[in-house]
Formats: C-alpha cells, sequence, structure tokens
C-alpha cells in the first residue's frame, strides 16, 4: 500500500515531464531516416540516441561478434585523428561517446554541453565515414572482448542465458551471442571491419532521437551537415523465424556452487494488439520486483532464491518472454519447476484485480522518470523508434496501460504463459539433495525436555525449520545443450 502512495506522489510531482516529453517533434532528415526531437532549454546540454541497422543478427556467417567489435572501434580513431587524439577530443570537451550493439541496431549515445554538439557530431561523421581500424587499436579493443568473454565462460547466469538465446532461437541470426564467441573475434581482421562498416554503417533505416538545449531549425541543419556524406545503401532485410523455442530442460555443466536458469517462452510482438497486456501481464508474473508472483513463490515463501524476474522483449523478428533464477546446485530443479508451476497458475487463473490495480498505478506512475533527464529522454524515444512507434505513443502510453481490464490480462495470459511451451537453459551442475519446502509452513519450536539435548541449545528467538520434502520432480526432458549448426 505504501509503495501505491509512493508512486502515485512520485507521479505528482512529475506530471510536466510526460507532457514534455509528449510535446514531439519530427525533423525531416528524408524519407530514408526519421528524426525524433524533444526542446528542452532547462540545462545547456544537448543528448543524441543514433542508431543504426547494423546490430549482431547481420554478422556474416563465421564472424559472429563483428557488428559490436566494429561498434566498439568506433571511438578509436577516424580520419586524419587517431585513437589517442580521438579519445583526447572527446574528453577535452566532456563529450560522452558510446556505441552498442544489441540484436538488431548499433546505438550510438551522445551527450554533450551545447557548444560542443558541432564537434560531437564532426567526430561521429568521421567515424561513420572514415573508420581507421588500425591495428594497435583493434589489437587492444580484441583482448578486451576475449578477456570478457572468457569470463562469461564461468559465470553461471551468463552460460545460461547464452545457452538459452541457442536453444530458442535455432539457426537463426538472433541465437549467437552478441559479443560473438572467442575463435570468431579471433578470426576477424581489419578488412572484416571496413567491409561492415561501408555496408552497415549507414543512413538508409537511420533512427536519431534528440533531446535538449537545441532549437528545431538548428538541429535540422546539424544533422543534415552530419549525416550527408554517410552512403544511403540499403542493408538487406533479417531472415524471418520458423519455429520458436525448445520446450524442456536444457542442461549446460559448469562446475559452480549456485546454478542460473535461463527460462523463456515465445512472447508478442510490438505492434499486436495483445503486447500492452501482456506487458503488464508480465510485470504482475515477474517483472514487478518485489511485488511479482515469482517473487513470492521462490524468494518469500521458500528462500530458495536472492532474485527472480522476467522480462517481455520484442526484436525486429520475434518476441520473447524471458526470465532468470539462480539458487544453490541442489535447489535448481526444484525452483525450476516451481516456476513452471507458477506460470501454469497464472495462466489458468490470471491476476487479482488487487494485482492489476497496482501493476497500473507503478507502470504509469513511473513512466515519467524516463524523461527526469535529456539522456533519459533521447535513450527512451530511441527505444519507442527502434520499435518502430508513431510519434504520438508517448502522449498515449499511459491511457493504454489504463484501458487494460481484467479480462484483458487473463486472455493474454492464458496464451502467453503456456508452460508446455517453456524452455530452460540451466547454466551449472545441478545436484541432488533435500529441498526447501514447497508451500510456507509456521515455524516450529522444539517441545521442552527433561533429558539435556543431544546438540547446544538454540539462542533466544531462534526455530527449527519444519521437515524438508523431496525434491519434486521437473516434467519434461532434461538433455545437454543440442550442437549449433550455425558456425
Amino acid at each position: 500500500m505504501k509503495t501505491r502512495f509512493l508512486i502515485a506522489a512520485v507521479a505528482t510531482l512529475l506530471m510536466a515531464l510526460p507532457a514534455q516529453a509528449a510535446n514531439i517533434q519530427n525533423i525531416d532528415l528524408g524519407k530514408k531516416a526519421e528524426v525524433w526531437f524533444a526542446e528542452d532549454h532547462t540545462v545547456p546540454i544537448i543528448a543524441f540516441n543514433i542508431s543504426l541497422p547494423a546490430g549482431s543478427a547481420y554478422d556474416p556467417a563465421g564472424k559472429a561478434g563483428l557488428a559490436a567489435f566494429a561498434g566498439a572501434m568506433m571511438d578509436e580513431g577516424a580520419g586524419n585523428v587517431d585513437s589517442k587524439a580521438f579519445h583526447e577530443a572527446l574528453a577535452s570537451r566532456a563529450i560522452s561517446f558510446s556505441a552498442r550493439a544489441d540484436r538488431d541496431y548499433l546505438t550510438i549515445s551522445i551527450s554533450t554541453l551545447k557548444e560542443n554538439a558541432p564537434e560531437a557530431l564532426r567526430l561521429l561523421q568521421l567515424a561513420l565515414t572514415r573508420p581507421r581500424f588500425e591495428t594497435d587499436a583493434m589489437t587492444r579493443v580484441r583482448t578486451q572482448i576475449i578477456q570478457s568473454l572468457q569470463q562469461d565462460q564461468a559465470e553461471a547466469p551468463r552460460v545460461a542465458a547464452r545457452g538459452f538465446m541457442r536453444q530458442f532461437f535455432g539457426g537463426h541470426a538472433y541465437a549467437h551471442p552478441v559479443t560473438g564467441e572467442i575463435e570468431s573475434i579471433s578470426s576477424i581482421n581489419a578488412a572484416d571491419l571496413k567491409s561492415f562498416a561501408r555496408s552497415h554503417w549507414v543512413k538508409n533505416g537511420l533512427k536519431v532521437a534528440v533531446a535538449g538545449d537545441i532549437t528545431a531549425p538548428a538541429l535540422t541543419k546539424l544533422l543534415a551537415q552530419t549525416f550527408q556524406p554517410v552512403s544511403g545503401a540499403a542493408v538487406p532485410p533479417l531472415p524471418n523465424i520458423g519455429r520458436l523455442g525448445t520446450p524442456g530442460v536444457h542442461v549446460v555443466p559448469l562446475p559452480v556452487p549456485q546454478p542460473s536458469a535461463s527460462f523463456g517462452v515465445p512472447g508478442i510482438m510490438r505492434h499486436d494488439p495483445d503486447f500492452i497486456p501482456g506487458y503488464v501481464a508480465n510485470y504482475i508474473l515477474g517483472g514487478g520486483g518485489f511485488s511479482s508472483r515469482l517473487t513470492d513463490e521462490v524468494r518469500v515463501k521458500r528462500g530458495l532464491t536472492y532474485g527472480v524476474s522476467t522480462s517481455l522483449t520484442s526484436y525486429g523478428k520475434a518476441s520473447v518472454l524471458q526470465g532468470s533464477v539462480a539458487t544453490r546446485a541442489n535447489a535448481i530443479r526444484q525452483t525450476v519447476q516451481i516456476v513452471r508451476d507458477t506460470m501454469a497458475e497464472f495462466a489458468k487463473n490470471g491476476p487479482t484485480q488487487a494485482e492489476l490495480d497496482d501493476a497500473k498505478t507503478y507502470l504509469t506512475g513511473s513512466f515519467p522518470l524516463a524523461f527526469a533527464s535529456n539522456s533519459g529522454t533521447a535513450s527512451q524515444l530511441g527505444a519507442f523508434l527502434r520499435q518502430n512507434l508513431d510519434i504520438g505513443y508517448v502522449a498515449r502510453r499511459n491511457a493504454m496501460i489504463q484501458a487494460v481490464t481484467l479480462a484483458d490480462v487473463k486472455r493474454v495470459s492464458k496464451k502467453l504463459f503456456d508452460p508446455s511451451r517453456l524452455t530452460v537453459v540451466i547454466g551449472g551442475s545441478p545436484a541432488d539433495g533435500r529441498a526447501a519446502p514447497q508451500v510456507p509452513r509456521p515455524p516450529v519450536r522444539p517441545a521442552p525436555t527433561a533429558q539435556p539435548p543431544e546438540t547446544p541449545p538454540a539462542r533466544p528467538g531462534t526455530v527449527t525449520p519444519p521437515p524438508k520434502p523431496a525434491d519434486k520432480p521437473l516434467t519434461g526432458p532434461v538433455t545437454a545443450p543440442q550442437t549449433d549448426k550455425r558456425p
């Protein structure tokens, strides 16, 4: 209850923010690009969120991680500016510049003082049109990527997440890790990077979100100058995806004391009318932190984990509702079964009206926080652009959530949370052992006895836990991970 009042209070204090963010303008940069702009003269800062059709799904066969490698090289020198000079040019003007690949896009984030915006975009233009890809910089970045990949191989959550994507997407390009594999990163050369940049760092499909201290005419001129020399080549479309998921439990052995499970089912595409009800349903099941059903069942009632969560993610060619949970080795199978049972119950009966009301209060009340800074506004608008939403979505978003009914959530939950479609990948090695209680039980204190106890007496205030029942068996096959047919 306190949480609901707090969110309502925050929403009241920030009412001006969504109204300001909803006043978004289109900037004409030609038919090949789309630009949204939120003008704000509160502080002399401008934030840019620039997305190119250059994500990991476009990695060529045998070159997994090429898009991410190229993105990591973007600030490592361009034109007549070497790596050191490029970094110094950014640092001397306090320009924040980063480029990060996801599965569909390479997203460049820039934040700068108004007076330094022309220089920031001049450097961006150089990086897009005349990248250097020098040997020394490549060696350093390659080493950093490989070290990160080596660390990933020893971390159960990363092993599970990567295994899940392979099982869920099969032979599609979404299946391989965004940052690639050690072997593929080791094989990438300067010619590969130059070829990828030439064919994918283009303005055909460009999406730009800008927020801050600049006028629309000035921004139009600045962006036109920046992207005028950028190639207008078209990027080939990604292939469609057939069957999603490999239902069952798949184990990737790893000698760790706390295995991690990554699990998921096919999701709902962003333009499907059921996406918003599904988004609300996901919040109630696993997206709402301590207020979610899964947290209540797995952590609060049984103490099996510190955290369990789910998210609904829509890519360009597919959507997935994916979650994660970690626990001790002798409870991971039980934990996965509880997740499955909780999903099944939610699919059958849906949420309560109180859960729906709380979800709406949070999702609408917290929305203004995304627009609390120019960087936050640009980032949020950039995400909506990449999802191909229309410019009026920001103004309509909260009303769409408020319009979701209990019947809507129950209807969507029946098809979304079908446990028979659940793909689970465990990173780690499950072990047999005594399980935690399946249902909550009141504490039991030992009865008084005249005989001396066989063990030292407990300290005042402690309780003896109830007996632990045997682990409940999992349904569905438990298999070793399938071999990925992609190079």
